[in-house]
């Protein structure tokens, strides 16, 4: 007997139970120890509700506060450690043991939660009973200055259950359910809550909130937009600032600013997804630890979590500023090449289809066939052809037609592709041009404008020649400089085919204030400042005739999802995650938990009906309209794009049909739209806009009648989006229906719909306005969706390929910059640094035994001439032997060498401290290696009980940070030039990721290894300036300000980077590796502001106008900062 999966998987619910009954059962236990603790709860007074808090944050503190000793003895010892290795084994102990001190954390909240649920429980009830009065405390009193819920009556404080959020009074009505409970311990536990519309999301996530804020590591709830982050940060505000805890929305404070870095220093953290990740990357271009704004990554509550972590997972968040030659673009002269082959395919195409009905009306269905496969490889959204195919059999013969053709991997497929310019796969949303393609394009131009060179060939046939190294040199470069012009040609080639056969306007983008903005598929918003990455954005520009923008270089970027994976707990909420289950445990590792409703969902889902044509479909989609209308029911018509939300509009004027319509174009008026969209009788047009976080609340004459109306006019191609419209019917039991309309001409059903349905509605005859409707018809559409989905799971799953290697790069990179912002761990850096230094001038020449060439390379990155051995000892020993000589003798000289340069500081900064230290707070000490110079601001006191060994280390830190920020900001450029070139592989039978990982790792160890030479030569080489260069010093020059950028979906962030740092640079000489640049942070003072300047060698003061004290500057003079104390 044959059972199938189906079968085999409802047999294994109906004996063990589906997922989400074992789900509740592991959850049910906590939900009834909150309910046997509540009555305790209850019986306190207010003061002793509110006194919990402090009780539950000294239970906290006492479970770690032994670990946290320990961390902090550990660190003092760090602090005195000399010896680098000694020092590295203290701070991996310090991070076990901060690892450790989080765990028991987390199990001491395990058994705080029933209580801590009942207080919060508790708190809501007796919030929604009316006010109450408790004892004032100095937190009650500075509330009662800037919230309307606080109000102060001598030692009292009244709490009142009215405030004001988002500009609106707000009443507190709410208490939470037995049901919440449950979501509210999912989320706790690092899990995805997925809660109906109406179940209230944002009251669930107070319970776990309250809970982990106790801790003061810092909660972060991430909310989809600015608006939800301010309302939700006001409106369930006052529950947690009762119990003593801080609460703030970063959105409403200015980036960089005191006012944002106190929201995250807050205890609970409001703000969108989109300002967490770009602060993240502010803070790794900071300068000083001061300018930081986040702490640690502890515990984010992401609402909506599938739109933000699936959606936009992949979306980079990129800071960046002009590039070189960004304005320099070929979309323009390339797009005259790509209209003409496009016209020319339409009329290849047009006369296919033209073909295929003659050939079908003669009765030749095999010829017709191929005819009709390749129109469809033409232009598979030509809307003739569309038509054609929704005509009885069409869409059979084209199916069974292309199956043929597919089999033996497509092998005959170029029989199909050798008439068309180029060829189109709709559902990987991919163009290529044929040969033919290529041919009509030399023709117009030059006959190898686009023919890529044969990398591979010509490279071995340069190695091959009689050639000198020089000319080898040349060449090499020359073809590889072709190739790069060719493949950045060829993709926008491909770029601008996309923008003209697979992006409609109106549809996937909207074009508003000359601008090209895109749709947001999955909520119908625009995205405002979003543009789409690898140069589409710009080709659509070009097609729409708009301003081309200029291309920009990226500073900092990440992914949403690499940013929240850098949470030590992550949890999310959503009406809709359970279809993309499977993908947050791969990716996140986060557990999907189904949540129970409060009330059981009286909504009726009716089947899909399925009808021919769009005509059909939208005929008696507007005649299901009009007759719930005049029933007296609200009806929501969802759209799945602007246009056909105003071709239902334009339908609904023409039978006088009053109604709203909600898309991109306006979307100013969504929230007095959804406001009316409950009243009875009303007809609301909208896009997916309406289906993602809007709650219709019915008038009481409309649940009467029926309750919501979903009249869905197609299938999106996910099914979360779907699922989003019906749950906006049916909310917290309120009475509702939904009934999707689709039609065999529908996107989702031309491309991945079932061959049954057409075949079906050919036998049965079809008669014009006729439909199907059975539950097998709606489960076949969703086997499309299905299909769709794991499309999409692939080409995202592709792209994180992509994401991880820069992911680990980037992590390696930061924590390296972090060590030098934060001078802990820099000493441990440093010395790894040398010692990678040593290695590589070790390795590059003991092969060969060439002791004069490492003598060189050591004078040369060093500046050192005395070695520790000799040619024999070099000749006999071993490479790790040496390298580990090299290393003890050089870790010796640089100590000794700042101890001197330490000393002779010492005096002058005694002397300055002595004589002024009533004025003065920081001081600039210069410091040069021979080719550029640098001040460095040192804090004056600390630099006199240090004995001058502090401005050494700040030396140290502003080295070290310049040279990671020029490097990665030229390896981000490479990396990009490198995702862009390796798509050629293609070409040549390879695969672009295997390439792109094996470059980008080996531009990774050229980074680093320059890094480690820049900062490594600078530190061995500075010195305290004592005579004047000969040439006058050139001007600084101003720190880059970077201009806003994007990428897709998501807009890049305008920043502004300055370094501590350099002063005039000399040539290098030919014999020495260029240096990294520093840059020069811009003086504060004007040209003619009043100056203290003092020479560090003879102690001599001068006070004149900075102009005439600048270029002193640079001659072992140092400027005194005269802030008053």
């Amino acid at each position: 007997m044959y059972f199938c999966p189906a079968m085999i998987q409802k047999l294994f619910a109906l004996l063990l139970g589906n997922k989400s009954d074992r789900d509740l059962k592991e959850i049910q236990p906590y939900v009834d120890l909150i309910l046997a603790v509540e009555p305790s709860v209850q019986a306190l007074d207010n003061d002793g509700l509110r006194a919990k808090t402090h009780e539950f944050r000294a239970r906290l503190e006492r479970a770690q506060s032994e670990d946290r000793s320990a961390i902090e003895d550990l660190r003092t010892r760090a602090e005195l450690e000399e010896d680098a290795d000694a020092k590295n084994v203290l701070f991996q102990q310090i991070d076990d043991l901060d690892k450790k001190a989080y765990e028991k954390a987390e199990a001491e909240l395990a058994e705080i939660l029933p209580e801590a649920f009942a207080v919060i429980r508790e708190t809501a009830k007796r919030l929604s009973a009316g006010n109450f009065r408790v004892r004032a405390t100095e937190m009650d009193r500075e509330l009662a200055g800037r919230m309307d819920a606080v109000q102060i009556d001598g030692d009292h404080a009244v709490w009142h259950n009215t405030w004001t959020a988002a500009g609106a009074t707000v009443e507190w009505n709410m208490v939470h359910y037995n049901v919440q409970m449950i979501g509210g311990t999912v989320l706790h536990l690092g899990r995805i809550a997925e809660m109906a519309t109406g179940e209230g999301k944002t009251l669930v996530a107070t319970l776990p909130v309250y809970l982990n804020a106790l801790t003061g590591f810092g909660v972060h709830l991430v909310t989809v937009n600015d608006y939800l982050a301010k309302r939700d940060a006001e409106w369930m505000g006052p529950l947690y600032q009762f119990h003593g805890l801080t609460v703030d929305c970063i959105d409403k404070h200015q980036p960089n600013s005191d006012a944002r870095r106190k929201a995250y220093a807050a205890d609970i953290t409001f703000g969108t997804n989109n300002e967490f990740g770009f602060d993240y990357l502010r803070d790794n271009m900071a300068r000083f630890p001061e300018e930081l704004v986040q702490r640690g990554h502890n515990f984010a509550i992401v609402d909506e979590v599938d739109s933000v972590l699936i959606d936009d997972a992949r979306t980079p968040l990129i800071i960046s500023g002009p590039t070189p030659n960004g304005d320099r673009h070929e979309f323009n002269e390339l797009k005259p090449h790509v209209v003409d082959l496009f016209n020319a395919q339409k009329t290849i195409a047009q006369d296919a289809l033209n073909n295929a009905k003659r050939l079908l009306t003669e009765g030749n269905n095999k010829e017709a066939g191929f005819q009709l496969l390749r129109a469809h490889r033409g232009l598979p959204k030509n809307k003739a052809l569309i038509k054609f195919l929704s005509e009885d059999g069409n869409k059979t013969l084209l199916q069974k037609t292309e199956n043929f053709y597919l089999q033996d991997h497509g092998r005959e497929m170029k029989v199909v592709d050798e008439e068309l310019y180029f060829t189109i796969e709709e559902k990987n949303n991919q163009v290529q041009l044929t040969d033919r393609g290529m041919e009509r394009l030399a023709d117009r131009t030059d006959p190898a404008f686009f023919v890529m060179p044969d990398i591979s060939t010509s490279l071995a046939a340069i190695e091959k020649s009689n050639e000198t190294t020089a000319d080898k040199a040349e060449h090499k470069a020359q073809l590889l400089r072709e190739y790069r012009i060719k493949s950045e040609r060829v993709h926008t080639m491909s770029q601008l085919l996309k923008a003209y056969t697979l992006f409609e306007k109106d549809q996937e983008y909207v074009l508003m204030d000359s601008k090209v903005k895109i749709v947001d598929e999955q909520t119908g918003r625009i995205m405002e400042g979003r543009r789409y990455s690898d140069g589409l954005h710009q080709a659509i520009e070009a097609k729409e005739n708009v301003t081309i923008e200029a291309a920009t270089q990226t500073y900092a970027t990440v992914t949403l999802q690499n940013y929240f994976r850098m949470y030590r707990k992550l949890a999310g909420m959503t009406g809709t995650a359970e279809t993309e289950a499977g993908e947050f445990w791969e990716i996140y590792k986060l557990d999907v938990t189904v949540i129970p409703t409060n009330r059981p969902i009286s909504r009726t889902d009716h089947d899909d009906l399925v009808y021919k044509t769009k005509r059909e479909k939208y005929n008696a989609a507007i005649d299901e309209i009009v007759k719930l209308r005049d029933a007296g029911r609200p009806v929501l018509v969802g759209t799945t794009s602007v246009e056909i939300s105003e071709l239902l509009s334009r339908a609904l004027k023409l039978r006088n049909i009053p109604h709203n319509v909600l898309n991109a174009k306006l979307h100013q008026r969504e929230a007095e739209i959804v406001a009316e969209a409950g009243r009875a009788g009303a007809v609301t047009i909208a896009t997916n806009m309406a289906g993602r976080g809007t709650d219709i609340k019915l008038a009481p004459e409309a649940k009467a009648a029926g309750g919501l109306a979903i009249v869905g006019t197609e299938r999106h191609d996910s099914r979360r989006v779907d699922r989003q419209l019906r749950g906006r019917a049916g909310r917290q039991g309120d009475p509702g229906s939904s009934q999707f309309f689709v039609s065999l001409e529908d996107n989702l059903m031309r491309l991945f719909g079932s061959d049954r349905i057409a075949g079906l509605m050919d036998r049965m005859g079809h008669v014009e306005g006729e439909m199907i409707q059975h539950g097998l018809v709606s489960k076949s559409i969703e086997r499309a969706q299905k299909k769709v989905e794991e499309n999409n799971f692939g080409i995202r799953k592709r792209l994180l390929d992509y994401d991880n290697v820069m992911n680990a790069q980037r992590e390696g990179i930061y924590k390296r910059r972090r060590n030098a912002l934060y001078g802990e761990r820099l000493q441990v850096d440093i010395a790894n640094m040398l010692y990678d230094l040593c290695d590589t001038v070790v390795r590059s020449t003991h092969p060969d035994r060439n002791f004069e060439g490492f003598a060189l390379e050591v004078y040369e990155q060093l500046g050192i001439s005395e070695l520790p051995f000799d040619a024999s000892v070099f000749a006999k020993s071993s490479a790790s032997d040496l390298t580990q000589k090299l290393f003890d003798h050089t870790s010796l000289y640089i100590k000794e060498k700042n101890d001197s340069m330490a000393t002779r500081m010492a005096p002058v900064l005694e002397g300055i401290h002595r004589d002024r230290s009533g004025q003065i707070q920081n001081i600039l000490v210069p410091f040069a290696d021979g080719e550029k110079g640098l001040q460095v601001s040192v804090p004056l006191q600390k630099a006199v009980d240090t004995r001058g060994q502090s401005a050494l280390r700040e030396l140290e830190k502003v080295i070290v940070l310049s040279t990671i920020d020029d490097a990665w900001k030229e390896h981000l450029r490479n990396m990009d030039d490198l995702r862009t070139n390796v798509q050629g592989a293609v070409y040549e039978q390879k695969d672009p990721l295997l390439i792109y990982k094996h470059e980008s790792f080996k531009l990774f160890q050229d980074m680093m290894d320059q890094v480690n030479r820049s900062a490594v030569s600078f530190l061995f080489r500075a010195f305290i300036p004592e005579e004047a260069p000969q040439a006058a010093p050139s001007q600084r020059p101003a720190a880059p300000r970077p201009q806003t950028t994007a990428s897709r979906s998501l807009v890049s962030e305008s920043t502004s980077t300055t370094a501590s740092g350099t002063a005039a640079k000399k040539t290098p000489p030919a014999s020495r590796p260029a240096q990294a640049p520093v840059v020069k942070q811009k003086s504060a003072h004007r040209p003619n502001d009043t100056v203290t300047v003092v020479n560090l060698v003879t102690g001599e003061q001068r006070t004149l106008k900075f102009k005439a004290a600048e270029p002193l500057l640079n001659q072992g003079w140092m400027l005194l900062d005269l802030t008053s104390s």
